[in-house]
């Protein structure tokens, strides 16, 4: 038996009580993937992603283990429902226009005190104050660097379109805006290498496409280095007390933490190992959330249908944003219907042995994103349900 076919044995031995559709975390994967991103990250503190999370209970988890602290949330309100939650360090990734979170953040000691917003233009301070409705507080600020990689003069970018403060002055100015602006304290800096960290550089079958994403990423790696701690000295000339350099993904977990000028790492997706962080050299991790779907129909010969499935992820569209039917091993989309919102059949030899009402088992493309489908998690340890717990949805919450 292959280890993929025993995988599909305990799961289906662990829920063998539920009716699919049902989402599952292996335990057993989650914690060797947490040791997997503490071991990379040398000796640096990971702050989790929550986007890639969305179970506070996971989040408690993990956060329960050595090499993690903090959270880096999505968005303001989840920010401020986290903190509420008891989650006394809560990075916000992105900036926000949420006037009424801010005129709560701004009312609320205990709110202000646990919570970062992120800010790269100083219009966001502006909303910030005129959203604070009398509150007084002081609200702790992140700057967020751009860490694209400009060739030919800037005619060639590569990464994503985030802040627009992208030199060390451009940073150094904005640090300079807020500490002259009443009410804001500057105390870190962000800068997320999603070309780097999220970017596949193994894709089976396109090995030129590889080689040419190595490329780029040991380039970038070397600019965005140095770059990274220029920016750095140039604000702590203005802002001596930084308490803060948040950078990487779990792509690029080891090479930023070998940074000097990076103290702490951000990291998320490699808890989950979604079906995109199957192609890289740098690390390999095991899957560890999946989703089970029933087989509702037999059409033919070396076909079933299962109920659901269009569960495609965020980002470009194309087939890697869709789920992969993993368990059992050899079942294909049909090219001309795909994962559907209501019916996906599925080809392969292995469809012959299925039985109506089997289950299917996939993995999603991105970590969090499954948790927007499904209201708990069935948490599995060896072949067994140790625990359900909500999702975010499954909480009420559905912030993005």
């Amino acid at each position: 038996m292959t280890a993929r076919a025993a995988d599909r044995a305990r799961f289906d031995r662990a829920t063998a009580h539920l009716d699919a559709p049902l989402a599952i975390v292996d335990l057993d994967a989650f914690d060797a993937n947490a040791d997997d991103l503490v071991r990379r990250a040398g000796g640096k503190p990971i702050r989790v992603a929550s986007k890639s999370v969305r179970c506070r209970a996971l989040l408690e988890r993990v956060l329960d283990r050595d090499g993690f602290t903090g959270v880096m949330s999505f968005t303001l309100a989840e920010s401020l429902w986290l903190a509420r939650s008891g989650f006394d360090d809560v990075l916000l990734a992105y900036p926000s226009a949420d006037r009424a979170s801010y005129a709560e953040l701004a009312a609320d000691p205990k709110l202000a005190a646990a919570v970062t917003v992120m800010v790269d233009d100083p219009a966001q301070l502006r909303l910030i104050d005129e959203a604070r409705d009398g509150g007084s507080e002081v609200i702790r600020v992140c700057l967020e660097l751009d860490t694209s990689l400009k060739l030919f003069g800037g005619r060639v970018r590569v990464g994503a379109r985030r802040s627009p403060l992208h030199s060390p002055a451009q940073v150094a100015d904005m640090a300079r805006a807020v500490a002259r602006r009443p009410g804001f304290k500057v105390v870190g800096i962000m800068a997320y290498e999603g070309h780097i960290a999220g970017v596949g550089d193994a894709v089976a079958g396109q090995p030129l496409r590889s080689r040419a994403v190595r490329l780029m990423q040991a380039t970038a790696r070397r600019e965005l280095a140095e770059r990274r701690g220029a920016v750095v000295r140039a604000v702590r000339a203005v802002v001596p007390d930084l308490e803060f350099v948040n950078g990487g993904g779990t792509g690029s977990v080891q090479h930023t933490a070998a940074e000097d000028a990076v103290t702490e790492i951000g990291a998320g997706s490699g808890l989950y190992v979604p079906r995109l962080f199957d192609n890289y050299t740098s690390f390999s991790g095991r899957p560890a959330a999946l989703f089970a779907l029933p087989v509702v129909r037999r059409p033919g010969v070396g076909v079933v249908t299962v109920l659901g499935g269009g569960y495609p992820a965020s980002g470009a569209a194309g087939p890697d944003r869709l789920p992969v039917p993993h368990l059992p091993e050899g079942l294909r989309y049909d090219p001309q219907e795909g994962p559907g919102e209501v019916q996906t059949p599925l080809l392969g030899s292995p469809a012959d042995d299925l039985l109506i009402g089997d289950k299917v088992w996939f993995r999603h493309a991105k970590a969090g994103e499954l948790c927007e489908r499904f209201d708990v998690l069935h948490l599995v340890e060896g072949d067994t349900v140790t625990s359900t717990v909500p999702t975010y949805r499954g909480e009420g919450h559905t912030f993005l």
